[in-house]
């Protein structure tokens, strides 16, 4: 299993992690951040990742970390 966290304080929501999400987890924000962009977000059922690592990847501001973490049964 994989989390993602989003520093929206450094997204400026240019939309390429949204693309890049095979699962499609990730969405714009209606808010804004400090800068006034509308950050990127991650949807409620993120649950799913899969921990591809491709919006953080492509993100030409850093603002995406993946944390991969093992299901204890």
């Amino acid at each position: 299993m994989a989390k993602i966290i989003i520093n929206k304080e450094r997204c400026k929501g240019c939309g390429l992690c949204i693309d890049t999400c095979p699962k499609k987890l990730i969405t714009v924000s209606e808010d804004f951040n400090a800068k006034g962009y509308h950050f990127a977000k991650v949807s409620k059922s993120a649950g799913g990742c899969l921990g591809c690592r491709f919006c953080a990847i492509i993100c030409p501001d850093v603002a995406i970390e993946i944390y991969q973490y093992e299901v204890k049964k």
